[in-house]
C-alpha cells in the first residue's frame, strides 16, 4: 500500500464542507481533504480551510493544528485567547470548548484521534 502524502499541500483541491451550524458572526464556509483515516474512524488527517466570521467550535477528539496561511484566534471558554497565523502550532485536547474568530481565511493540517 502507497503511503499516503501531497507533495505540495497548496496544490490540494479541497472539497466544500459547507457553511457552521454554529456561526455567531459572518458566513464562515469551510472546505477540506482527507489525507488518510483509519479504518475504524480512531484518526484521520488533512487539509482544512475556513473563510472569515466567528464561530462556536467544540473539539470532539484530540487535535493536533499546523496553521499554513490565514489569521484568527481561538478563545477558550475560561478566557486564555490563541492567535493562529502561518506557522502556529497548536494541540486542541478533546473537549475543548471555545470560539474560533477568523480574520483571514485560514487553512491547516490537522491530525485527530
Amino acid at each position: 500500500m502507497p503511503t499516503p502524502h501531497w507533495p505540495k499541500a497548496s496544490t490540494v483541491e479541497l472539497e466544500d464542507w459547507g457553511a457552521g451550524s454554529d456561526t455567531l458572526a459572518g458566513s464562515p464556509r469551510a472546505s477540506g481533504k482527507i489525507l488518510s483515516q483509519n479504518p475504524d474512524g480512531s484518526s484521520e488527517c488533512g487539509l482544512w480551510s475556513c473563510t472569515p466570521g466567528t464561530r462556536k467550535v467544540t473539539f470532539a477528539a484530540d487535535e493536533f493544528c499546523h496553521f499554513l496561511s490565514g489569521r484568527g484566534s481561538y478563545v477558550h471558554d475560561d478566557g486564555e485567547e490563541i492567535p493562529v497565523e502561518a506557522g502556529t502550532l497548536v494541540f486542541f485536547p478533546a473537549g475543548w470548548t471555545g470560539i474560533s474568530i477568523i480574520t483571514q481565511t485560514l487553512t491547516k493540517a490537522f491530525m485527530c484521534r
